[in-house]
């Protein structure tokens, strides 16, 4: 007597079931990888975005955007993919740059380390560069070629006491090529972090982790380019590094709204799906 093989169901197969916490997570892994893989591409930078950590680019006390805040997330462009615009060149009439602006502002925005040393990198506009041609120094934007040493009025608009005036450098003998810099807040952008250069604003500066002053900034000391903002993202990060209490009021409702608006987009589709589906299933 034969014992009979028990009945098996065709159709039916071993399935491994994945529990949705892991497909969520996965999914939500395999975008972010895709996010910061596609901005290492466009920018050719990594890390793609910097977070901007003080008020010292800020256009207005509540922050704007447009211009850069605190807690702001600003893509950074590889240095080599684009030439810096400095701010005389794009308020020089007749220069092919002319009228260049960047958040908010004539010129472009770099990211750079001071003096080259492993200080938190700065986030400045670059106002002007020095070129040595051998015998002398030359500022591409201006007319000055083959000079000893640099004189030339900006176009930025200051105040004192005394009166409005334009920002002026002069009598300024460079040590080596690169670019003045300035916060575009530092006393509405009249502050030049570099010492000593300018005859009618503050001539303090900036200075590095050693307490040296911050010289022109080479080429090799430029982390990148400040390209497109993404706004308040950022402030979360503030809130790990201390530096919290640098973030507007106006920036922390506006993350909450986004965030609120994030989470509940998908509880209004899934709402809506159902009403359609019910309302399908009614005719």
């Amino acid at each position: 007597m034969s014992e009979e093989a028990p009945d098996s169901d065709p159709d039916s197969s071993d399935t491994l079931t994945v529990s949705p916490l892991v497909r969520e997570g996965s999914l939500a892994l395999g975008l972010v990888v895709l996010l910061l893989g596609s901005m290492w591409i466009s920018t050719g930078s990594f890390p793609p975005m910097v977070v901007v950590e003080s008020g010292s680019m800020m256009h207005n006390e509540d922050g704007s955007v447009g211009a850069i805040d605190p807690g702001d997330l600003i893509l950074v462009m590889n240095k080599n993919r684009a030439d810096v615009v400095t701010l005389v060149e794009a308020t020089e009439a007749g220069n092919e740059n002319f009228g260049h602006e960047s958040h908010g502002s004539p010129g472009d925005v770099i990211i750079f380390s001071k003096n080259g040393g492993p200080d938190t990198p700065v986030i400045h506009r670059a106002l002007l560069e020095v070129v040595q041609n051998g015998s002398g120094w030359d500022v591409p934007g201006t007319t000055l070629r083959n000079v000893q040493t640099i004189t030339w009025t900006l176009d930025i608009q200051c105040s004192s006491f005394h009166g409005n005036y334009n920002l002026r450098i002069e009598d300024w003998e460079p040590s080596h090529s690169g670019f003045l810099t300035s916060g575009d807040n530092n006393a509405d952008g009249c502050m030049i972090d570099q010492s000593g250069v300018s005859s009618n604003g503050p001539a303090s500066g900036m200075r590095d982790s050693s307490n040296e002053p911050v010289e022109a900034v080479k080429d090799e000391w430029i982390v990148g380019i400040a390209s497109s903002e993404v706004p308040w993202i950022g402030s979360i990060k503030l809130i790990t590094s201390g530096n919290w209490e640098e973030v507007t009021p106006r920036s922390w409702y506006s993350l909450t709204l986004l965030i609120l608006l994030i989470l509940g987009l998908p509880a209004a589709i899934e709402r809506f799906q159902d009403r359609i589906s019910r309302s399908e299933e009614e005719e």
